[in-house]
């Protein structure tokens, strides 16, 4: 068997490492489900700013992260949380207050872009935009594009069909890969080595992660050197693309964590309270991010009563009698 490498650390070691301030920075999940909300709230008790953030369609983490200051750009498909909020709303405050700067692309654009970034491609090309304000309304400007050099000179590109009308496609249109700094990702199951099995939906976690220089895994459960390969067919990365794995059991509350609890409904719905006042939102991050010293007290501020409430039911891996109004 080969000799593997201990890559396990503390929340607090993986994001001084790897997460500086203007890292442009990924983040896994889908709306709320599997945020990596611990790493979140550490890279906000750490106070990095000038973040540049790559999403799919992402919720809580989003809306955490800018609300307290962390962001100046972001590159997403949708920034949401259902309907507690159709649209984040520190996330919408800061745009329309000019303190965050968006480009916009379809959910389909950001996979192909995530997907070029772990292909080691410069673009790939798609059929998906045309006829759409996507394609006509840039977020960034020329002058920023110029100043970042991790920035493409364009948000796309609208080109002739280099094979005439091949496939019926007169034009194709050319999104510019995501490559990341550093991806954050919240999983079920992570041994020391890096090796990551993700139980339900993997979104578009394993292409962000594929398309990163580094990445960091929190999970639910750290399990032996070994341990995951009795189906390997089940396992979503291998070790070699993981840089540090942190174990953070409830790593992804108050979002959802397939087979092992649901999104916290009572939770939600304070935050959207909240967050629509500043000072509010600033005592509601005093009291979950800079008061819980680390993600130890999260469950002691959640409470066993609602913890038992989002517990999944282990056949359908949901909390089947969770009262979601």
């Amino acid at each position: 068997m080969p000799e593997t490498k201990d890559k396990t650390m503390t929340l607090a070691e993986a994001v001084a490492r790897f997460v500086a301030d203007g890292s442009h920075l990924s983040m896994g999940g889908f709306t709320i489900n599997r945020n990596p909300m611990a790493a979140v709230r550490e890279i906000i008790r750490q106070g990095r700013q000038n973040l540049h953030l790559y999403a799919h369609s992402n919720g809580q983490g989003l809306d955490e992260l800018v609300g307290a200051g962390c962001v100046a750009r972001a590159e997403i498909a949708y920034a949401g949380n259902g309907r507690f909020a159709p649209t984040c709303i520190r996330f919408r405050k800061a745009v329309e207050a000019g303190t965050l700067a968006v480009e916009d692309y379809s959910n389909f654009q950001m996979v192909m872009r995530f997907t070029a970034g772990a292909m080691g491609v410069p673009f790939l090309p798609t059929r998906s935009g045309p006829g759409t304000d996507i394609v006509n309304h840039w977020g960034f400007s020329q002058a920023l594009r110029k100043d970042d050099p991790a920035l493409p000179d364009a948000k796309l590109k609208v080109v002739d069909n280099p094979f005439g009308t091949w496939h019926g496609t007169e034009k194709l249109v050319l999104v510019p890969a995501a490559s990341p700094d550093v991806t954050l990702i919240h999983v079920q199951q992570a041994d020391a080595d890096g090796t990551v099995r993700i139980s339900g939906l993997p979104f578009a976690d394993v292409e962000q992660a594929k398309a990163a220089r580094a990445v960091i895994v929190t999970c639910e459960d750290l399990v032996p050197a070994g341990a995951l390969n009795d189906a390997p067919d089940r396992n979503h990365l291998p070790g070699f693309c993981v840089d540090a794995v942190v174990h953070v059991p409830f790593g992804a509350w108050p979002t959802a964590c397939y087979g092992r609890y649901d999104y916290d409904p009572a939770y939600f719905r304070q935050y959207a309270e909240r967050a629509r006042d500043d000072e509010r939102f600033r005592r509601h991050l005093a009291e979950f991010v800079f008061d819980a010293e680390g993600d130890e007290r999260v469950t002691d501020l959640v409470g066993k009563d609602r913890l038992d409430a989002i517990a999944a039911d282990p056949r359908t891996g949901y909390a089947t009698k969770l009262d979601r109004r």
